[in-house]
Formats: structure tokens, sequence, C-alpha cells
């Protein structure tokens, strides 16, 4: 059975971030994976941007079972036959980096969380009416905090999670949590090539605490504020 969206929006909140990884090598992402549970995070997205990706998320699907309360989810998807092929492999979750009405819809039919990239007033509307819990603003680099605040502004109750070119430091989570977003999605950013290159998983679970920590901190002086 598929997680809930409560259940999953609970699991965000723990740590405020979902890391956003792809990887190849299946080796390399069991790796990851391990860092960033033995961290405290439960929701992990891989992403759909390599040509095996699909047989890697797979493999790590299978191997994330012995993490009971680990989601899996997968990103970067477009269609609604890469939404079945993941559903299949047993995906817990799709983000899209776009609004895709027919992903949206098949995500409903199937009761499956689904996460819609947004940029515009209009598509964080149009991605509520088609039943989205959370909204991703993509790309949160080029949009910025002042988007959030703007869509906020209108739209208090929104759940939104800016994604692409976050970065894991205390002044700049600081500004985007401090803009009222919900979590936040960390790829490169945070999940270094020299790190994995250097099979440096330690300095990654390391880098995963204290940004799960800078981000604790923040929403408690926010609460308090």
């Amino acid at each position: 059975m598929k997680p809930t969206s409560e259940q999953l929006l609970a699991s965000i909140s723990q740590t405020g971030m979902i890391p956003v990884f792809n990887h190849k090598e299946l080796e390399v992402a069991k790796a990851v994976l391990d860092a960033a549970y033995t961290a405290g995070i439960r929701v992990f997205e891989f992403t759909n941007r390599q040509n095996n990706a699909l047989e890697v998320f797979k493999g790590l699907k299978i191997y994330a079972e012995k993490y009971k309360d680990m989601y899996l989810g997968i990103g970067t998807i477009f269609t609604v036959q890469q939404v079945k092929e993941y559903l299949y492999a047993d995906a817990d979750f799709i983000v899209s980096p776009a609004l895709i009405p027919e992903v949206a819809k098949y995500c409903q039919m199937k009761g499956v969380f689904w996460v819609p990239g947004c940029a515009t007033v209009t598509e964080v509307f149009q991605a509520q009416k088609l039943g989205a819990v959370l909204v991703k603003a993509f790309p949160g680099n080029l949009l910025g905090v002042d988007f959030i605040k703007a869509v906020l502004s209108v739209m208090p109750g929104l759940k939104i999670m800016p994604t692409g070119g976050v970065e894991p430091t205390e002044e700049n989570l600081q500004e985007w949590f401090r803009a009222g977003v919900t979590c936040v999605g960390m790829g490169s950013q945070l999940i270094k090539k020299d790190l994995l290159q250097d099979k440096k998983y330690d300095e990654l679970n390391e880098k995963f605490t204290q940004t799960i920590s800078i981000i604790k901190n923040i929403n408690q002086k926010t609460e308090k504020s």
C-alpha cells in the first residue's frame, strides 16, 4: 500500500528537506541512501535522469526495504508511461519538474502522492485544483524567495518546496524558511560530486546531519518569534 499524503508530509516535516539524487551506479546510490537514513532522513527522491535510472531505482527500492520507515520516490517524471513504470517498481511518490495534467490525473486515480513543478501563480493554482498537496517551486534559484512570499501572500495555506540551487548553509536556508516554505529539495549543492568520487560517505552523512540541524534550529526560532 502506498503511503498517504499525511504520512509523507509528516515524514518530510521531521527534517524539512528531501534529498534529490541520481547516479548510474547502484552501489553508490545505496551508500548515499544509507548516509541519508542514518542522518535522520525518511523521504528520498531518486531522479529519472540516466539511461539506466529505472534499473538503478529497482535495485535501490529493494535495498531500501531494510528501512521500514523510508519513503523512496522518483523525480524528473514527464509522462504517464514513466509513472506506470516506476509505480510498477514500487515508487512511493512521484515528482515532476513541470505541471503535467495527465500525470496528475493518473496519480490521483492511483492514490499516489504527486508533487508538480510550478513557476507561476497560475500553475500553482492549477496544481491545487488537480489535487497537489505539496508544490515544487522550480527552478528555485531563478524564482527566489520573493516568488515564495508572493505566492503565499495570496495562497497562505500552500505547502511549497523550492528545488534547484538551494544551498545547505544557514544563511540560504534561513531565507527560504523565513519566506514560508514547508521544506526544501536539495541535490548537487548538498550531495557533492567530489564526496561521491572519493567515497567519503561519512562526510556526506555529516553534511546531511548538519543540514537537518540547521533547518530544525531555523524552524524553532521561527515558531518562537
